[in-house]
């Protein structure tokens, strides 16, 4: 694919284009009023001079990325020599219909047709086309240019072929792809997160408890960034009322109807279930909501998903935390609680108010009497006999792997389980023979960490500071200890803990548009994970002071004039790092763990101790039989081909 039409210039419309004109491709807007592209091409420009101004990229890549971008008014112009058409106009399916017939009078005939909705059928609009089988749902999430989920789905008739095609597009700009395997009302986020929302209204309607009781349980006990009648507010109440109606998940109660006739709809009104005239409400702590009314909903969704063959346990997970910063997967809280604790609720809940979806799944059912019941059993949605990542990602490519923090949502923060998760894969991988090199980076393109999860820690008490301290610097030792090279493949944030993780790595290539600090003074803290000792050893004392204590966020090239890490662009950063990780590979790997060893741990002792070290293992080296092939390679003139013995 070359060239991108994006057709509707409004919010996600302009996001789209910004998004894949980021990414190298020519993109061609189109809306019906000159007004509405003006508005999109000065909210573009606005976006990237503000990336420009935070340091992200230069004015001449700012430049460069809007002179990519075609408004224009005609259909014609903008699809006639499209590679792809995503669609990004009000959620009307007649409207959607109409764009598309327009469309196909002067698209290719090999070009892919997408819809950027957030819930109506892909097969019935692909259908209403001449190309249904390169019809398909390209779901992104608001805003387009922030939010890392990408929802793809396959409509009856849609090609595997053009989901592989789209699945390929949502990586190259940046995005996370999940494929949703079959056209349901809703698709996986949706689907789930509707019902969770008016299930609470339902109940704010019912009586059985006020908004801020709901809320609270979830911010408070959860760390959900917003309670889901705040979340409904902030998302538009008539949103809620019309997704209600369209897709019947739950009733639409007689409150959100009140308030929807009232037009009290929210933030966008000034006033909802709460008063947005002052900006977010303060929103006071109340305690007597059972959360389980909405958790075990919500897992009965996820198992209707799977059930029906709509996506696994894994990607319904990373749905939700990607597309509504959840901190927790669905089917991680459901094996967490237990599954038998959420069918009990579910029948309940089923009894009280009747709602076909609130009637528990079979799958779910089965899942219970084969005694799957999560965490406690061991086995549940996920089986935790086996090393099960839900915060990491551990991939491997020939003798590298990559260790990938998994928390895009979190901008890759650190938390207990994270560090539990980093500890566990070092220990296998530190086994795994065929592993002679490891990369550290962060998913998502805005973070590699963004420090220790702070939402995981609301009391801090010294006791429990101690408690956080201690462990980072185990698991970052135990890093340190890694009997291989380590990479930290810097790709965006990565301030105090991240900072601090990157500093216990080997190498750091840093890409430009990152920042770097140990950022903890200007929450009146100081690093607590080796930074202090760690980085005086890497930028020399002097400037480790100026950082640390002015709480300084330095850029990539800042970074590598300091010797912290090497500066690589953007387009290059990934060659960069997979080329090192190769040199590495093909280094002898028991030299390779002396020679760490020693100047690690050689730095810390006296200069005449650390010479006795590395006379050690000198010695070590040279009992190998890679010394043997390195000698011989040297007199024959060829390259050495180490074994690791």
């Amino acid at each position: 694919m070359k060239k991108i039409a994006v057709l509707g210039a409004g919010t996600m419309g302009h996001g789209i284009a910004q998004v894949c004109a980021t990414a190298g491709y020519e993109v061609a807007v189109r809306d019906i009023k000159q007004e509405f592209l003006d508005k999109a091409k000065d909210a573009i420009a606005k976006n990237l001079a503000k990336a420009v101004s935070k340091g992200k990229m230069s004015e001449d890549k700012a430049k460069e990325i809007l002179g990519r971008i075609n408004f224009t008014l005609s259909v014609e112009e903008a699809v006639k020599d499209a590679d792809l058409v995503i669609e990004a106009v009000p959620e009307i399916m007649d409207l959607k219909k109409q764009v598309f017939a327009e469309v196909q009078k002067f698209a290719k005939s090999d070009c892919i047709f997408a819809s950027n909705t957030s819930g109506l059928s892909i097969t019935e609009l692909g259908n209403s086309t001449d190309r249904p089988e390169k019809f398909v749902g390209l779901h992104f999430f608001n805003p387009p240019v922030v939010m890392q989920l990408v929802e793809v789905i396959k409509g009856e008739k849609t090609s595997d072929e053009i989901i592989a095609k789209a699945v390929d597009f949502v990586k190259k700009i940046g995005k996370v792809p999940v494929v949703v395997k079959k056209d349901v009302a809703g698709f996986i986020v949706n689907r789930i997160l509707v019902p969770y929302l008016t299930l609470a209204i339902d109940d704010v309607d019912k009586g059985v408890a006020k908004p801020e009781q709901i809320d609270s349980v979830f911010v408070a006990k959860y760390a959900f960034p917003m309670g889901p009648i705040e979340l409904s507010d902030f998302v538009g109440l008539d949103i809620l009322y019309f997704a209600g109606q369209q897709w019947g998940l739950v009733p639409v109660s007689e409150t959100l109807k009140k308030k929807f006739e009232a037009k009290e709809l929210g933030m966008k009104t000034g006033k909802g279930f709460y008063d947005w005239s002052a900006g977010r409400p303060k929103i006071p702590r109340a305690e007597g909501y059972d959360e389980l009314r909405l958790i075990a909903p919500m897992v009965n969704i996820s198992a209707e998903l799977i059930e029906l063959g709509v996506a696994d346990a894994k990607e319904i997970d990373t749905a939700m935390k990607l597309g509504t910063n959840m901190p927790k997967g669905v089917c991680e809280l459901g094996d967490e609680i237990g599954l038998d604790v959420i069918l009990a609720k579910l029948e309940q809940l089923y009894k009280e108010k009747g709602y076909e979806i609130l009637k528990p799944r079979e799958l779910l059912k089965r899942m219970v009497s084969e005694g799957k019941l999560g965490v406690k059993t061991g086995k549940g949605f996920y089986d935790y006999a086996k090393a099960v990542y839900k915060n990491i990602e551990v991939q491997k490519e020939g003798y590298i792997a990559k260790l990938i923090l998994n928390r895009p949502q979190k901008l890759n923060a650190l938390d207990f389980a994270t560090l539990e998760e980093i500890s566990n894969a070092l220990k296998e991988l530190e086994k795994d023979e065929e592993v002679r090199v490891l990369v550290i980076t962060g998913a998502g393109d805005r973070a590699f960490s963004a420090g220790f999860d702070l939402q995981t820690a609301t009391e801090l008490t010294a006791a429990k500071a101690v408690e956080i301290s201690m462990k980072g610097n185990e698991v970052f030792s135990q890093l340190e200890r890694f009997p291989k090279p380590v990479i930290a493949a810097i790709n965006g944030y990565a301030f105090g803990g991240g900072c601090e993780l990157a500093l216990a790595c080997d190498f750091r290539i840093m890409k430009r548009g990152a920042k770097i600090g140990l950022t903890e003074l200007s929450l009146a803290l100081i690093p607590g994970w080796g930074g202090t000792q760690r980085l005086p050893k890497i930028v020399g004392i002097a400037k480790a002071k100026e950082m640390i204590m002015l709480a300084k966020r330095i850029d990539a090239d800042e970074a590598e004039k300091i010797g912290l890490a090497k500066a690589v662009d953007a387009d290059k950063f990934e060659s960069e790092v997979m080329g090192l990780a190769r040199q590495l590979a093909e280094m002898p790997p028991i030299s390779l763990k002396a020679a760490k060893f020693a100047i690690n741990f050689g730095y810390e002792l006296p200069t005449d101790v650390g010479k006795v070290l590395e006379a050690l293992a000198f010695g070590l080296a040279t009992s190998t039989q890679d010394v043997i092939e390195g000698i011989s390679a040297f007199f024959q003139r060829r390259k050495p081909e180490f074994k690791g013995k």
